[in-house]
């Protein structure tokens, strides 16, 4: 199978696919950092170059209710994001699952098919992701583990400990990661739909 992980830099999708025995593609505007195949550049370019799969993890910057508090100041930005989700979910590609996480897309373009968080695929984490499938079942959980550790913060709200990373340039990158064991949930039943 032939597919493309869209808006990937980190490399863990597209090498499980890899490790699955198929012909896997990150792209990204990032350069990758897990050596392999990465197309680094607009992912507009490759849409259309005979995919069997797209995953795609469009930037959550200006779409994540997590940063509602700011929407008002960047519609225009909210709105390009938005163009984009819908550009990659009407991509010529046969089957498409979207990853974000709770987000204006399910509020300006439709729900979600699923929801689903780490700690069903082997991480003891919490983190809320949601998938927008089109020709792609949901996926089943493969792991079931607990939902790790949380911190309270000042204001009596519990986050999730990664959530709560200090200041530091690569903090969005850990924080917008996919884990290990979605990954490979992933390529393991995604794999098999050619």
């Amino acid at each position: 199978m032939r597919v493309l992980i869209a808006c990937e830099y980190s490399g863990t999708v597209r090498d499980a696919f890899i490790r699955a025995g198929h012909d896997a593609l990150s792209c990204d505007l990032l350069p990758t950092e897990s050596p392999g195949p990465h197309y680094q550049k607009d992912v507009r370019d490759i849409l259309g170059d005979g995919w069997d799969l797209m995953i795609a993890h469009p930037p959550c910057t200006h779409l994540a209710v997590s940063g509602a508090r700011w929407f008002k100041d960047k519609q225009v930005e909210q709105a390009e994001a938005l163009d984009f989700v819908r550009l990659l979910l009407a991509a010529p590609i046969p089957r498409i699952a979207l990853e974000n996480p709770v987000s204006i897309i399910s509020s300006r373009i439709r729900k979600p098919d699923q929801i689903i968080q780490p700690w069903q695929y082997g991480h003891e984490a919490t983190k809320t992701t949601c998938l927008w499938l089109q020709n792609v079942p949901p996926l089943v959980p493969t792991e079931i583990v607990g939902k790790g550790a949380r911190h309270v913060t000042k204001s009596g709200k519990s986050l999730p400990e990664w959530y709560n990373l200090p200041p530091s340039p690569d903090r969005w990158k850990i924080r917008s990661a996919t884990f290990p064991g979605i990954a490979a949930a992933m390529a393991t039943q995604w794999g098999v739909l050619a």
